[in-house]
């Protein structure tokens, strides 16, 4: 469990996150995480945060953001607001790596969905791209589905498919936290 003041570090893609202020801090209203990410060419999948505003402000450095098909470089200095439900990424194709302040309003569960991320690639349990396998990846999905859903294919075949294959998951012995 995340609390105030721990660290966590993607040994994948070297994204380190400190949590300033936690649900148990904000009693649920939001969640607050210094960040450091490297510069790199690696991206996330498109995704959305269907009950969540995510806010960015960069502190040194700048991130690349593709906000609903539009292209913007954030700078130090300035802040970034993404709303519910609109398909976004970022990553930092910079000189230097990014530090900045993540928040997301409310903070739901969504540090446990990095705690579970960060320590897969800790243990070499995700591919190239990032992915755990489809069995454990339908577990983490259902289980995160109001904090995260990739765009393609939608949710509705998505989640059709995960329900399928979650039980299966849980056969082979996967749970959709992982610490």
């Amino acid at each position: 469990m995340i609390n105030q003041g721990n660290t966590i570090i993607n040994i994948r893609t070297g994204q380190k996150m400190t949590f300033l202020k936690t649900w148990k801090e904000t009693n649920g209203t939001h969640l607050q995480i210094e960040c450091v990410s490297p510069v790199s060419l690696a991206r996330e999948h498109l995704h959305i945060h269907p009950y969540q505003e995510n806010r960015f402000q960069i502190i040194s450095g700048e991130l690349s953001f593709e906000i609903n098909g539009k292209i913007e470089k954030v700078q130090q200095g300035n802040i970034i607001s993404i709303p519910k439900n609109i398909p976004h990424i970022f990553w930092n194709d910079g000189n230097v790596e990014a530090i900045y302040i993540q928040e997301f309003y409310p903070a739901l569960k969504i540090d446990q969905l990095f705690e579970t991320f960060f320590a897969l690639a800790r243990d070499g349990k995700l591919n190239k791209n990032g992915n755990p396998n489809i069995f454990l990846a339908s577990l983490i999905m259902l289980h995160f589905e109001k904090e995260l859903r990739l765009i393609k294919p939608g949710w509705v075949l998505q989640k059709f498919v995960f329900k399928i294959l979650a039980p299966v998951g849980k056969l082979l012995g996967y749970t959709a936290l992982y610490i």
